[in-house]
This record gives structure tokens, C-alpha cells and sequence, in this order.
């Protein structure tokens, strides 16, 4: 389970305040991931189970997460009937991100924790879908509404994986819509530099078309918008190689940035790995985006698994492939970014129970059937 006296001491490693946020900069603060995608039969959304499991078929035995939420602080009214049950017999339910108070506990939980703001995510390809977005709408109206409340930052990240690089545009027409609609640019508006900040995720990996100019023309559109940007990218971009793709354009690209984000999910699974990704890789990467007069914002994760995930997909993952260790490797992360010079550090994830990186409370009472979940006690 995560405890709040761990993740405390953890900001402070990083010479934070636990109190009201100051949104103004970015620098000497630590943000967390904010999926927000999580839907419940019965919420309203019309959605059915979403990232809990594949729709009608969800059920013991066949769901996509393996770490069940403790839900022993919330209402009766945030709880929905799941089909699995408690050692005892009892029904065990679920959240949704649809509903404002489990949006508000969870803002308020990253203020007890000393989480400075929240990257809420939009993915281009659920966009497309009407009915989708409205329902990514309301959890983006509940997370400003909650952002306000609890002295958090906000920051829209948009999620550009599988969408096709002729429908990037999309990305600069749904922000002019929350410009338009008054939910971007509130008070708790994250901003770097004098100007509100969005994040653009998905530049430069090789398993994906490079789309340069596309990119190179959705900057510029978000850029002449007024906004500062943050560019979510492979771990190895600096050198071009392994997940990034080998192509000097990237970094062309990168420089027109105002703050660079590597994604290292999964690029270490053990405490000494994590030193050695910080000193072979995050070291220089500073000293280049300090050259460049460009931010640096590492990414650090808790553990990782997706065991009950890949069975449905027919494949095998170990449950908590990689181990959490008490809290020892998301530590020693943090320890080692701040030793290469990283002024400001991105939580992968708050609510990411699908793949095993959250961070918001989780454990405790597990039900029993076919599933297995992480046991974090």
C-alpha cells in the first residue's frame, strides 16, 4: 500500500512544499501523471468498464489491472458493484474517474502527499470519438475543479500514440475548444515562463512513424497559441538510438521545446539499474537541455506490472515484474535524478493500475478468485 508518510518524504528528498502549490514555475517540483480513464457500470458515462477490463466480458479472471484501489476512504456513492468478491463473500467494488468526489480525493490526496500538479491526460485517438470526449470533458472539468480546491497545478497532456500523423491538427483544434470553453487557463493552469503550459507526448519513438513535419507544425500551431510546451519523448533521444529514432532532425525539433520529457517506464528494474540509467543517461541529457536553455523533466515510476493485462491478450507477464521493494527503487529514482542535476521530476503514474505504476493509495483488502493482484502490505 502506498503510504502517505513514504511519498511525503520522497517530495521532500526534492526539496519541496507540502503546502498550496506555486504554479508560476515548475522548477523544485514534483508532477504526477493523471490518466483519469477509468469508468464503472452505472456512472453515467454509457462507457461500461473502461480499463478495467474488455467491456461485457469484464469478470474474475479476465480484467486489465493489477492493482486494486483501496477505496476505504470513499463514500458509498463513489463505490460501484464489480463482479468480484471479498475472501468473506462480499461484493467488492470500483471507482470511476467520472465521479467529482473520487476526482477531488484523489487532487486531495496529492496535496497530503506533497504532489505539486497533475498531467491529465488526453489521447488523440479517443478524442475522435465524440461521445469519448465528452466523457474526457467531464473528468478534465472535475480535475480543474478539484486542481482549484487543492491548491494543485494543472497541465492538459495530449497523448499522440496510434493516432495517424494526418490527424495531428486535432490536437491544436480540441485546445482552442477549452480555450474557447474556459477550461484551460484557470488560476491552477500550470506555467513555465509567463505562459500556461500543455504537454505533447509521443515525439521521436521508433515504433511509430517519425511524422516530423507534422510534429514540427503542431509546435509551431500550439506555440503561436501562447502556450509553453513540453515534449514527452524516448529515453534515448539525446542519442538516437534504441527506443528513439536515428534521425538528427529530432533534436532540431527538441530545441524549439521549452521543456523536454523522457519516458524511462520499464528502462530499469532495480535500484542500481535506476543509478545507472541517471548517471549514463539523465546526466547528460541535463547538460544538453542546459546548453539549450531548454527544461528537463526525468521521469520516475514505482514498479511495473501488467500481468492480469497481457492474459487477456494472450501473452504472459510476471505479476510485479518489477518489484516496488517498500518504495526503495521509486527512492532511489528520485535520489539519483536530483544527483544529475534534474530540477523538476514527472511521477508516472497517479492512477495507472493497469500497468502496476501507481502512486495514489492502493492495496489492502483484495478480492479472491482468478485475478491475482499486487499484494502491498
Amino acid at each position: 500500500m502506498v503510504r502517505r508518510g513514504f511519498l511525503s518524504l520522497f517530495c521532500l528528498l526534492f526539496c519541496l512544499s507540502l503546502h498550496a502549490a506555486d504554479h508560476s514555475g515548475l522548477e523544485g517540483k514534483i508532477f504526477c501523471g493523471y490518466q483519469g480513464w477509468f469508468r464503472a457500470e452505472g456512472d453515467g458515462s454509457g462507457q461500461g468498464w473502461v480499463h478495467f477490463g474488455p467491456g461485457k466480458k469484464f469478470a474474475p479472471g479476465y480484467c486489465s489491472f493489477d492493482l486494486w484501489p483501496d477505496l476505504s476512504e470513499f463514500s458509498a456513492e463513489e463505490l460501484y458493484p464489480s463482479p468480484f468478491v471479498y475472501a468473506d463473500g462480499k461484493q467488492a467494488p470500483l471507482f470511476s474517474s467520472v465521479h467529482p468526489q473520487t476526482v477531488r480525493r484523489h487532487f486531495r490526496w496529492m496535496r497530503e502527499y506533497g504532489i505539486d500538479g497533475a498531467f491529465v491526460q488526453r489521447f488523440l485517438v479517443t478524442l475522435r470519438d465524440s461521445n469519448a470526449r465528452k466523457s474526457l470533458d467531464l473528468v478534465l472539468k472535475h480535475c480543474t475543479e478539484a486542481a482549484n480546491a487543492e491548491e494543485r497545478s494543472l497541465t492538459v497532456m495530449y497523448d499522440l500514440s496510434g493516432a495517424p500523423p494526418e490527424q495531428f491538427r486535432m490536437v491544436g483544434e480540441d485546445l482552442q475548444r477549452l480555450v474557447e470553453g474556459g477550461q484551460v487557463g484557470q488560476s491552477c493552469a500550470q506555467r513555465h515562463q509567463g505562459k500556461p503550459l500543455v504537454a505533447l507526448w509521443g515525439l521521436g519513438f521508433k515504433d511509430r512513424p517519425p511524422a516530423l513535419q507534422e510534429w514540427k507544425e503542431l509546435l509551431a500551431t500550439i506555440k503561436a497559441s501562447g502556450f509553453a510546451v513540453m515534449l514527452g519523448v524516448p529515453t534515448f533521444w539525446r542519442e538516437l538510438n534504441r527506443d528513439s529514432i536515428a534521425d538528427a532532425e529530432l533534436h532540431a525539433l527538441l530545441k524549439t521545446a521549452d521543456i523536454v520529457s523522457p519516458w524511462s517506464v520499464a528502462r530499469s528494474s532495480t535500484p542500481e539499474d535506476a543509478g545507472r540509467l541517471a548517471q549514463n543517461v539523465w546526466k547528460a541529457d541535463q547538460a544538453w537541455c542546459n546548453h539549450e536553455s531548454i527544461g528537463y523533466m526525468p521521469v520516475v515510476f514505482p514498479g511495473f506490472s501488467w500481468h492480469n493485462l497481457s492474459a487477456i491478450r494472450g501473452q504472459e507477464a510476471k505479476l510485479g515484474h518489477i518489484p516496488r521493494l517498500g518504495g526503495r527503487f521509486l527512492w532511489r529514482q528520485g535520489f539519483e535524478a536530483k544527483a544529475a542535476g534534474a530540477q523538476m521530476l514527472y511521477i508516472a503514474m497517479f492512477d495507472e493500475i493497469d500497468e502496476g505504476t501507481a502512486v495514489m493509495k492502493c492495496g489492502g483488502r483484495i478480492p479472491v478468485g482468478e485475478s491475482p493482484f499486487l499484494d502491498l502490505s
